[in-house]
């Protein structure tokens, strides 16, 4: 699908940066990371990153400087990481030219939402899927089976979501948990899960008896059938 996304992390924090840094390796992302204003600089060079997390707070200046940089050099959205909910902290950040801010401390799953969503309107990162007559448009939130649209609840979408951004991915019943209970503001328990796979599977398969776009890996969780295409 698509190729390896590189991430350009500027967190002076080790704790927290060693934990986005696995946090972003988990999801297929390479990551490169600066601890300073002045590292930041340095490491800019002719690296091709796609996208830049920076922490405004840094110990040898601001991360509004950085932004400012990055932009002049590349075109790559910034997503400033900010522990202040300051909303002149959060102006000043968009109006230096970011595309989104994240306020400490933050959930995993929904960073990883903004910075799919930064790479996708940035068009570095495919926002149409198609599989076996599935059609999966992400920028327009829409999915469509053999040309007619299909219909998905928060939720089913949500899910449909975490299979096509990990093609290649097995991925566990409690990695669904965690997505569904974020995106639902509430408990989502197994025998719930097994109901949207359930639903989900009877809006997009041929056959939800014998599927074809979410197969199920006996033990451990589902995964993606073969032959996903990104446009």
């Amino acid at each position: 699908m698509n190729s390896m996304k590189n991430i350009f992390l500027v967190e002076d924090d080790t704790e927290i940066a060693k934990n986005l840094t696995l946090l972003l390796q988990s999801e297929g992302f390479a990551v490169t990371r600066a601890a300073s204003k002045a590292e930041a600089s340095g490491s800019l060079g002719d690296h091709p990153y796609d996208l830049a997390l920076v922490d405004i707070c840094l110990p040898d200046g601001s991360g509004y400087a950085v932004c400012t940089e990055i932009k002049q050099s590349r075109n790559i959205p910034v997503i400033f990481l900010t522990a202040s909910g300051d909303e002149a902290s959060v102006v000043t950040g968009l109006n230096m030219g970011a595309d989104d801010y994240i306020t400490k401390p933050f959930r995993p799953r929904e960073l990883i939402a903004r910075i799919g969503a930064a790479l996708r309107n940035s068009g570095r990162s495919p926002a149409v899927f198609e599989m076996g007559g599935l059609q999966v448009d992400t920028a327009g939130g829409t999915v469509s089976r053999n040309g007619a649209e299909v219909f998905l609840s928060a939720l089913e979408y949500r899910l449909l979501l975490v299979f096509v951004s990990s093609p290649k991915s097995v991925i566990t019943r409690e990695h669904l948990l965690d997505e569904l209970w974020d995106a639902a503001g509430e408990y989502v328990n197994n025998n719930t899960l097994t109901v949207y796979i359930k639903r989900l599977r009877e809006k997009i398969e041929d056959e939800p008896s014998n599927p074809k776009i979410i197969l199920t890996v006996r033990g451990t969780g589902y995964r993606l059938g073969g032959g996903c295409v990104s446009k």
